[in-house]
């Protein structure tokens, strides 16, 4: 299966040197395309370096902080035009165990989305403060109550998109440049009927550098939650 791995990176100089490392020791024949947001602290610099080891892996430099769904929809439109089968998102920050990748793929070949799911049975955290776990369920069980879906994760970035099913959907314009991307391309699939699995992950909490996710980001998610189940209302009215 032609894999894509999509990886936005911001100060992750720490981290991402490993990351690549440990996918392309498992993963040889994958791709991965990084996209950094002008990190100050050189993670672009170590993407160069890496680049003359792994030929495989594409580094993207952006001018200033765009946003991880802006990266995200870069990579996804890498993925069509380059016919890849299968584009796997994930943080560069470790959080996303690059062990999971085989099952998300796998899994791939039958649904049209699979989600790396923190909130299924036998999924979870680990050494994860319990503020940030308990606001993941309370924001997770929110979304499904505004977007009346059935998923536990909404706010899971670690997933893979079939591009045969990007291809069929065209990718939908307008969307958020931020975190809030998660949330509504996933209501797009679902609204439009695609399949859509979530698999168990664990997730591991960052031991290198700080959050990216800025109460900024999280106002914004609120708004495009708001704005979504504004149109499901329309919907429903005039149904």
């Amino acid at each position: 299966m032609k894999t894509l791995i999509v990886i936005p990176t911001y100060n992750e100089r720490e981290n991402i040197k490993d990351l690549v490392e440990r996918i392309f020791s498992v993963y040889p024949d994958f791709e991965v395309f990084a996209v950094d947001d002008n990190s100050p602290d050189g993670t672009g610099e170590m993407l160069e370096t890496l680049k003359r080891t792994y030929p495989r892996l594409h580094v993207v430099h952006r001018p200033s902080k765009l946003g991880i769904g802006s990266a995200h929809l870069l990579g996804l439109k890498f993925a069509v035009e380059r016919d890849f089968n299968g584009a796997v998102t994930m943080d560069a920050d470790l959080s996303h165990d690059p062990s999971y990748i085989r099952p998300l793929t796998a899994k791939s070949e039958e649904f049209d989305l699979v989600i790396g799911s923190r909130h299924v049975e036998n999924g979870g955290f680990e050494a994860t403060p319990w503020p940030r776990v308990l606001f993941s369920r309370f924001s997770n069980f929110l979304l499904r109550f505004v977007l009346g879906g059935s998923f536990r994760d909404y706010t899971s970035g670690f997933r893979c998109y079939s591009v045969k099913a990007l291809q069929r959907s065209g990718l939908p314009k307008n969307l958020s440049g931020g975190y809030s991307f998660l949330v509504e391309i996933l209501h797009f699939l679902d609204k439009e009927s695609f399949s859509v699995l979530e698999i168990p992950i664990i997730f591991k909490y960052r031991q290198f550098g700080k959050s990216k996710i800025s109460s900024g980001e999280i106002m914004d998610t609120l708004a495009v939650a708001l704005k979504l189940f504004s149109r499901r209302l329309l919907r429903l009215k005039g149904g």
